[in-house]
């Protein structure tokens, strides 16, 4: 199964269920960003510039593959400066399992998260201001 042909599942009765892969990828891309110590996704080309023209892409930094019976998620990530990246990692991970669960029903084969930056704190530092 390639990434053009959708999931399918359901009951014989009543019809059946397709899940599009961009419903995977944007489902994993919202359950990894809501773990703590994740700074960013990362994405492509492609959701870049859909983020320049104002769309917001979910699915940002997620790469779904779809073979006979499993399916493999690759998430890439920023981590904030200081946080364990073991931890955040396997966080993410199970973050994206549940998530998946819950919302579809299927069962991963792997969750691989790949820690591509390490995201520092920008914070400008006021000056103290000019006494004249």
């Amino acid at each position: 199964m390639n990434e053009n042909q959708m999931l399918e599942m359901g009951s014989a009765t009543l019809g059946r269920v397709e899940i599009a892969p961009e419903v995977i990828e944007v489902i994993a891309g919202i359950a990894a960003a809501e773990v703590e110590g994740v700074s960013s996704m990362r994405g492509n080309l492609a959701s870049g510039i859909s983020e320049i023209i104002g769309k917001k892409y979910h699915g940002k930094g997620v790469r779904v593959d779809l073979s006979e019976e499993r399916i493999k998620i690759d998430v890439y990530i920023l981590v904030k400066f200081g946080k364990s990246i073991p931890t955040v990692a396997g966080n993410v991970q199970d973050n994206i399992r549940q998530a998946l669960l819950t919302m579809t029903g299927l069962e991963l084969s792997e969750v691989n998260v790949h820690v591509v930056g390490v995201q520092f704190d920008t914070k400008v530092e006021q000056e103290a201001p000019i006494e004249l």
